[in-house]
């Protein structure tokens, strides 16, 4: 039964939104008149689902909202509840409308006839992994296992970026008090404080010329700075945007020494992870690289990584080629030598990613730590070189005298 997305008013004048199912918009015109309520617009949800993704902001499904309904469907499944309906719960659960519409319209695929993963994959806002997965937990029958893992993967990957955003939090509120503070002395404080030494430039500091020139520059073309600084982020974005945008950036990335690091240990434990969960999952070796190539962020990894499937198609070693690539570390490299060796690939696989998830977060956590003190002594040396200008000429002044 399709699902429609409705607008309709109640008595007392006020504006209702929702979903509800049915064979028809007739049907749904008349389910709203049951329940006293005035239609205004009836839309099928597969219908505005496409309109959607022909729009620039749409909304995607957040990775708090794929933790959430993969957990919920989860429990549903294994509690031996009809797929369809299990998603029908998961939907009218869910407090936004964008995310029951888009529930309601992989349900209306099931119930023609679609497998789960074909459901997920022609709505568009799921990720490949994702996808893949279940069509893997649908071909051997045990759905209910990969949905439980599934779970387990998006809850875990949810509460890391939440980690890392928790703990950006506090370094971009001072890097931006920071900006404010300089741009702040620089346009009202200086100025006021040295204008007595304008009438003898040539006595002065050279260092004191140079805040003075610096301050009457800030005050005069801070319009400019800032459109500037704004037309420049805009393009750099567009450019980063493009094939070679985002080449260029990876490989700049990958030759930085601390975010070469990072980068390396993130698309490691994220390929490990990926391929841990196809593998158990039943998924062949070789489409597993694939889709673990694909969900890889940095493209010159993932390039690596599609040879490497390329050579194993061929009958390569798979810790071989990984290790000519260079970017994946070695003690992974040998736990997935020891797992094609040994058969247990999977169970390596889920311990290099485990292995990997915790230097990923320390090394987050170091950088972070650091981050701050660093904003700090930046900071302060800013302010310390605009003191010693103000400084040196009232001290000279002094001598003199």
């Amino acid at each position: 039964m399709p699902a429609y997305q409705f607008t309709a008013i109640d008595t007392s004048g006020k504006q209702q939104k929702g979903v509800l199912e049915g064979d028809s918009a007739r049907q749904i015109r008349q389910q709203l008149r049951d329940k006293a309520l005035i239609p205004v617009a009836v839309h099928p949800v597969e219908q505005k689902d496409k309109h959607a993704q022909n729009q620039w902001f749409q909304k995607g499904i957040s990775s708090y909202d794929l933790a959430l309904l993969t957990r919920q469907l989860s429990v549903l499944v294994v509690a031996a509840i009809p797929l369809e309906e299990a998603i029908r719960a998961v939907g009218k659960q869910n407090e936004k409308a964008h995310v029951q519409n888009l529930l309601m319209s992989v349900r209306s695929k099931v119930l023609e006839g679609h497998s789960l993963a074909n459901a997920l994959n022609q709505s568009g806002r799921f990720p490949e992994l994702y996808i893949a997965t279940i069509a893997a937990g649908e071909r051997s029958g045990h759905l209910d296992l990969i949905l439980d893992q599934l779970a387990d993967y998006t809850e875990n990957r949810f509460a890391m970026q939440k980690k890392v955003q928790g703990a950006m939090i506090y370094p971009i509120i001072l890097m931006l008090m920071s900006f404010a503070i300089v741009m702040g002395l620089m346009t009202y404080v200086v100025p006021d404080i040295v204008k007595t030494f304008d009438q003898d430039k040539g006595a002065l500091p050279w260092i004191t010329v140079a805040l003075m020139k610096a301050s009457d520059f800030i005050r005069v073309a801070w319009p400019f700075l800032l459109a500037g600084t704004a037309l420049g982020i805009f393009l750099l974005i567009r450019f980063l945007r493009t094939a070679a945008g985002h080449y260029a950036f990876d490989r700049l990335t990958l030759k930085l020494p601390l975010l070469s690091r990072l980068s390396k240990g993130i698309n490691a434990a994220r390929f490990a992870s990926t391929l841990s969960i196809l593998t158990k999952s039943g998924v062949p070796l070789v489409d597993a690289l694939k889709i673990g190539a694909a969900v890889s962020n940095n493209w010159v990894i993932r390039d690596a990584v599609n040879v490497a499937a390329e050579k194993v198609t061929e009958g390569g070693n798979l810790a071989t080629q990984l290790e000519r690539s260079g970017y994946f570390p070695p003690m992974m490299v040998q736990m997935i030598r020891s797992g094609e060796a040994s058969g247990e690939l999977d169970r390596m696989l889920e311990r290099a990613s485990d292995m990997q998830d915790r230097e990923v977060t320390t090394l987050i956590s170091t950088l972070l730590a650091l981050l701050e003190p660093l904003m700090l002594v930046l900071m302060a040396s800013i302010v310390l070189v605009i003191v010693i200008a103000v400084m040196l000429p009232i001290v000279n002044m002094n001598n003199m005298i």
